[in-house]
């Protein structure tokens, strides 16, 4: 079983490299326009469909971000000469293959490299992935042996937990690696998502960054120029932060189905309905706290920022553990 899964890792990687081999070519001879979209078309289907081959958690789950999730976003960007992959000067092949397979982004588009002995040899975050380390080791793998003896709310707090700090060391220790491989600065993938004063900070300038960074131009940009035609420009990123949020959902049911190989039904106690209303909270919340800035355009904060950073937190763990994480418990246990 496990040889096997190796096996179809390797091939989705050999196929996804070999696709992002080609689109790079086609990106280099043909501008954008409608011959460009014909020819990369495809290939961004394929990679979309690539880690229905896999079906453990760990290679499925992280394959299906990688390469259905943020690739794919990447890719439909890059047709229209937009996003991260797109540069001036263009990337040269090493790095347009990192960017386009890896949650990464370059902070300067301009490919600078950095001078090696100005590198610290310890991450900015290092005593949070050490303490998340040894979570995962001394506690998360060992109580995972007695999980049919666990309260549920106990358990739906440990796989919350395990998966917020597992996302975040996997995805810190390739920024890592990345760094030192290729010697480019690279944008922050957390900033301490513990701090957030907001629901709208937590989304867009602390937690998974490099997701936002995507839904940004792909979908919360349209959505603001269609919306300005009927509602105004003032008030067009009402709709589009709530739009984003429900795309942001449906990428995670896709997630959740490539996890599980289940079809949504969209029952109340199916994972996509938790889920999806998981996203939707948050993106009516986004936009409110859009609407209060423009109504009453405050000049200092409401609350105390240890009180903005307690209520904040405690609105996003409570909605996790109700909705999003027995979403995906359903979907690994």
């Amino acid at each position: 079983m496990i040889e096997g899964e190796i096996h179809n890792f390797i091939k989705v990687w050999s196929i996804a490299t070999t696709l992002f081999c080609y689109i790079y070519k086609i990106g280099k001879v043909i501008p954008k326009g409608k011959v460009r979209v014909v020819a990369l078309f495809p290939p961004i289907i394929i990679i979309f469909l690539l880690p229905v081959n896999l079906t453990s958690i760990h290679l499925g789950g992280s394959c299906s971000l990688f390469l259905a999730w943020l690739s794919t976003f990447k890719l439909l960007l890059f047709v229209f000469s937009k996003g991260p992959l797109s540069s001036n000067p263009p990337h040269n092949l090493l790095h347009f293959l990192l960017l386009a397979s890896l949650p990464i982004k370059f902070q300067n588009d301009n490919n600078k490299k950095i001078n090696l002995n100005k590198i610290k040899v310890v991450p900015r975050n290092w005593f949070e992935l050490l303490v998340m380390a040894i979570l995962t080791y001394y506690v998360f793998i060992p109580l995972n042996k007695y999980k049919e003896n666990l309260h549920p709310l106990i358990l739906k707090s440990l796989y919350s937990l395990h998966l917020y700090t597992g996302i975040e060391m996997f995805i810190s220790m390739i920024h890592i690696i990345v760094r030192y491989l290729i010697q480019v600065e690279l944008e922050e993938p957390f900033n301490k998502p513990y701090l957030s004063t907001s629901v709208q900070d937590f989304w867009g300038k602390r937690w998974n960054i490099m997701v936002s960074r995507i839904l940004h131009p792909t979908v919360y940009e349209p959505m603001v120029k269609a919306s300005s035609k009927v509602i105004g420009r003032k008030w067009a990123p009402l709709p589009a932060a709530v739009a984003t949020f429900l795309v942001s959902g449906l990428m995670h049911e896709m997630m959740f189905y490539y996890i599980k190989r289940e079809k949504a039904t969209w029952q109340v106690w199916e994972p996509c309905w938790d889920s999806m209303c998981f996203f939707l909270i948050h993106g009516v919340c986004v936009a409110l706290e859009i609407a209060y800035k423009k109504i009453f355009k405050p000049k200092h904060r409401l609350l105390p920022r240890f009180v903005s950073c307690i209520l904040t937190t405690s609105f996003v763990v409570s909605t996790v553990l109700c909705l999003f994480a027995p979403a995906l418990l359903r979907c690994i246990v």
